[in-house]
C-alpha cells in the first residue's frame, strides 16, 4: 500500500464517496449514489469545505478513493476548554477491507486532531455495526458513552 495518501477530498470524489456510504445495509436505505448525485451531496461538500473546523478527507490508492471520513474540530467549555475531534461517516472500499486501510485511516485522523490542539477524539457508531464496534475496540477505543439521535424527515 505505498501508493496510500490521505488527502482532502474533493468535488470529483464524491461519486466514490457516496458509493461507499450506500455500500452497507444502513447505507443502502439513506444514500444514492446514482449518477448524476443529488444535488443535496454537493451542497453539503461545499458547506464542509468552506468551515475551517470541518474536513472530508479520503484515503488515495494510486488515484483511486477507497475510504473517507469526516473530521469536525468541536470547541467545548468542559475539561476546561478543550476542543474534540469528532470522526463521522468512517468507509473503506468493501473489496479492500481486512488489509488494515480502516486502521491507517482511523490512526491518520487521530493524529490530525492531534495536532489540531485536540484533547479527545470521539466517534458513533450505529449499535447494529458490530463488526465496526469490534475494529475500534481492536485499534484501542473505549465504549464510554450511549448516544441518542432525533431524525427529521423519516431518517434512519
Amino acid at each position: 500500500m505505498s501508493g496510500l495518501v490521505f488527502r482532502a477530498a474533493a468535488a470529483a470524489d464524491l461519486p466514490a464517496i457516496i458509493a461507499m456510504l450506500a455500500d452497507d445495509v444502513n447505507g443502502a436505505r439513506r444514500e444514492d449514489a446514482s449518477l448524476p448525485l443529488d444535488p443535496g451531496y454537493l451542497a453539503a461538500f461545499e458547506a464542509i469545505a468552506r468551515d475551517p473546523n470541518q474536513e472530508l478527507i479520503v484515503a488515495d490508492l494510486d488515484g483511486k478513493v477507497v475510504g473517507t471520513l469526516q473530521l469536525s474540530y468541536l470547541p467545548g467549555l468542559s475539561f476546561r476548554g478543550a476542543w474534540r475531534g469528532q470522526i463521522e461517516a468512517v468507509r473503506i472500499a468493501s473489496d479492500l477491507r481486512g488489509q488494515g486501510l480502516g486502521a491507517r485511516l482511523v490512526d491518520w485522523a487521530v493524529e490530525r486532531c492531534r495536532a489540531r490542539g485536540c484533547r479527545m477524539v470521539q466517534l458513533t457508531s450505529k449499535l447494529t455495526r458490530i463488526d465496526a464496534h469490534r475494529f475500534y475496540e481492536r485499534l484501542g477505543w473505549e465504549k464510554s458513552h450511549a448516544g441518542f439521535k432525533l431524525h427529521f424527515d423519516g431518517g434512519r
